[in-house]
């Protein structure tokens, strides 16, 4: 297997594997500009919007670990393939969707052909090039990686503004077509690949699937529920504890687990995984903020809303060709803490923002938040494998980013919640104002009534209600702050690199 060679040339396959690729990660972004339209669509709330992301974060993280032992079995290309069928196939009806339950049935669907394509397009793209040549290879995969997400919100906004947010997710069905058609063609497996394995630890699999379902319910369903107060909520969140402790325990206790625990005795491994839990939770939480804000209080279009936040794209690739020269010559931890302390500043300048500004104000804040992104993706994930066997990747990998998938999850559910609740103590706060001995109100009576009559109170309601959503959206984005900024004095928990390390984890 070491002397074989792919029959075409390996910068094709890397363009095959590529489309599809580009295809999952621009998913993740798209969609995110057209929220307040879905809910409008559908006839729900912002918040219940929201899980249709959620639900797609978990799915696609559950089937990680699965990835090699699938395709050991029954090959790379066409698992490959069967994912790009699934991702493709579901993105269609997710399109068609005419409620909640459905689109997020069929984003489960999709993240469940979304999560492995990613990690089997990176060992392909190994497989395929020479030793020589693979660092020029995942560099191509990275910028990819990163150059989908910048695309993603403008090409998002520009579909809602121009056709609707269905076609969001129709755009996937050509480009899922042409991948598969490329894949079948172009793509093969390398001799001796396809062996049986033995059978997969189902037990363990299905109490994954068990606790990491009940903690989404609980995460998607608290803030209209009213969290713990709640009684189906509190069974929830027992039933995730309860489902990771068993699922924990028979993990140490099987002999050929789905997921080796025992990776996390490494202190650096532990304290990455921290790390990326939070990051993907202050990352998501974000970007969900973000369009919501731009649209829901500044009143800007889906496409433009999007462009403003693409800007963080760019920053997230200037950072990423910078590192991966640098991270030969210097320690990744300063990147890391840099990469923390640029999200907290960014997250703290978009929460100083007043109503009144442009959408160009929006630009160099999601420039720096990512350089913060480009500044952790990669060193992180280099970092916290340092110290792993090579026998025990595959599981490390796979937790690493099943951690920072339910990160992403629960930042998205954090930020959804937190709106909700500053927006009603901010209500108490502002509202003791509306009293008729405070002179300011009888200042602005005296000016509206001769115009609106008795309608003055209600025009004041209104102007109070959009000073609730901008501290609201302040509020929010300080909490991100804060906790990118937490982050830091945990860095210097991390062991320091050693030199030609290769990054690994990516996904």
């Amino acid at each position: 297997m070491s002397d074989w060679k792919p029959k075409f040339n390996p910068w094709i396959i890397a363009f095959t594997v590529m489309i599809g690729t580009f295809m999952e990660v621009l998913d993740t972004s798209i969609a995110n500009v057209a929220l307040p339209h879905i809910a409008g669509s559908i006839g729900s709330t912002i918040e219940e919007a929201t899980w249709m992301s959620t639900s797609y974060l978990v799915a696609n993280a559950i089937v990680l670990p699965l990835t090699g032992w699938i395709s050991s079995n029954f090959g790379r290309k066409n698992f490959l393939l069967i994912c790009t069928l699934i991702f493709t196939i579901s993105s269609v009806f997710c399109g068609f969707s005419t409620s909640l339950s459905q689109l997020v049935f069929f984003r489960i669907l999709q993240g469940i052909g979304g999560g492995a394509m990613q990690p089997v397009a990176q060992t392909i793209l190994t497989e395929s090039f020479p030793i020589e040549k693979r660092g020029l290879a995942m560099a191509f995969y990275g910028l990819g990686v990163v150059v989908a997400p910048i695309l993603g919100p403008i090409v998002g906004g520009w579909l809602t503004d121009a056709y609707s947010w269905r076609y969001c997710f129709y755009i996937n069905l050509p480009v899922g077509i042409i991948a598969m058609i490329a894949s079948w063609y172009v793509l093969e497996d390398p001799p001796g690949l396809r062996q049986k394995t033995g059978s997969i630890d189902y037990v363990g699999f299905l109490l994954l699937c068990l606790w990491v379902s009940c903690l989404e319910l609980a995460m998607d369903l608290g803030n209209t529920r009213d969290w713990l107060e709640n009684q189906n909520i509190a069974l929830l969140f027992m039933g995730a504890v309860v489902g990771l402790l068993v699922w924990i325990l028979w993990e140490l206790s099987h002999s050929s687990p789905i997921v080796d625990l025992t990776v996390f005795r490494d202190r650096t491994f532990s304290v990455s995984t921290i790390l990326i839990t939070v990051f993907g939770g202050v990352l998501y939480g974000s970007t969900t903020l973000a369009p919501l804000f731009l649209q829901q209080v500044l009143g800007y279009p889906a496409y433009e809303a999007g462009v403003a936040v693409a800007s963080r794209g760019v920053g997230a690739m200037g950072a990423m060709l910078l590192v991966g020269p640098l991270m030969a010559k210097v320690d990744a931890r300063i990147f890391v803490i840099l990469g923390f302390f640029f999200t907290g500043v960014s997250n703290n300048w978009l929460a100083a923002f007043p109503r009144e500004i442009a959408m160009s104000d929006f630009t160099w804040p999601n420039i720096i938040s990512g350089i913060g992104i480009g500044f952790i993706f990669v060193p992180l994930s280099t970092i916290a494998n340092q110290k792993i066997a090579a026998a025990k990747i595959g599981s490390a990998t796979g937790l690493f980013n099943l951690m920072r998938n339910l990160g992403g999850s629960a930042g998205i559910a954090l930020a959804t919640t937190m709106l909700s609740r500053y927006s009603q103590s901010r209500h108490a706060q502002l509202g003791v104002h509306i009293s008729d001995l405070n002179p300011a109100l009888a200042h602005y009576q005296a000016a509206l009534e001769p115009q609106f009559g008795e309608r003055w109170i209600a025009v004041v309601y209104n102007l109070m209600r959009g000073q609730i959503a901008v501290l609201s959206y302040m509020d929010a984005y300080h909490t991100m702050a804060l906790l990118a900024f937490g982050c830091v004095p945990l860095c210097f928990l991390l062991r320091k690199p050693e030199k030609g390390a290769a990054a690994g984890g990516m996904h």
